[in-house]
């Protein structure tokens, strides 16, 4: 699973490049990718719809969900998937006046090896200095994804560190932290915050084997972060890669 804040495709050199992104996600291997800050039909990104020509050239299938309409497109949250989606869907986050509105994609996939399905949520919360928001988009997925089954996801730009507030949320209703290493993933080159995580729900089968902040400091003003989840070893193995 990779989290990754694509900066709407504009990497630290200025250069809008979708092959060089998709190139990072290639080498990754991940089978579920949550890409944030991505951009469809807008006039800064050239029109392209960015989520649909990732998913191209990275041979996945896309899900984009708008968080708002920008720039004659739309701006928000896209999901790459190896493995087929069964379901979807996009929700709005709650927003203070002002603030830039976000959202959360919910994509349901089914293994390749015939187990439950996943759910992946994939999101982008508030960058204000004011908690409030993040802390009443916490709230909302924690409510949201406590419905979505067992074996669910939650991943993206939290725009929050090691012990704050939203996070403590997600940590008081039983969600585990992928990464116990906390290491920073922002800004790309150098990084000296976490506020990218993979967070997995209450009760979902198996653990986080591997966490690992990608070297990639010129594609995006992110680091992406690579995460493998391990399955229990009475979980059918899985037929391909």
């Amino acid at each position: 699973m990779l989290s990754y804040n694509i900066h709407h495709g504009q990497g630290e050199d200025g250069r809008f490049d979708l092959e060089r992104l998709a190139g990072v996600i290639r080498a990754s291997g991940a089978d579920l990718v949550a890409l944030q800050e991505v951009d469809a039909g807008t006039g800064r990104a050239g029109g392209v719809d960015q989520a649909a020509e990732l998913g191209r050239l990275t041979g996945m299938h896309a899900v984009f969900g708008e968080a708002m309409p920008f720039d004659g497109g739309s701006y928000g949250e896209a999901v790459l998937s190896a493995w087929p989606v069964i379901a979807e869907d996009v929700i709005a986050l709650p927003a203070s006046p002002g603030h830039e509105p976000r959202a959360a994609v919910f994509v349901t996939v089914s293994t390749p090896w015939g187990g439950p399905p996943i759910t992946l949520a994939g999101t982008h919360l508030d960058h204000t200095e004011d908690e409030a928001d993040r802390l009443a988009q916490a709230a909302l997925l924690v409510g949201a994804l406590s419905h979505a089954g067992r074996d669910v996801v939650l991943v993206g730009d939290m725009n929050a560190e090691p012990g704050s507030a939203p996070i403590q949320t997600f940590l008081d209703a039983g969600w585990r932290a992928s990464d116990p290493t906390e290491a920073p993933t922002y800004p790309s080159a150098n990084p000296t915050k976490k506020i990218d995580w993979v967070l997995l729900a209450p009760g979902a089968t198996g653990h986080v084997s591997s966490v690992e902040v990608l070297d990639e400091p010129l594609a995006s003003d992110h680091a992406p972060v690579l995460a493998t989840w391990t399955f229990p070893a009475s979980t059918p193995a899985p037929t391909q890669p």
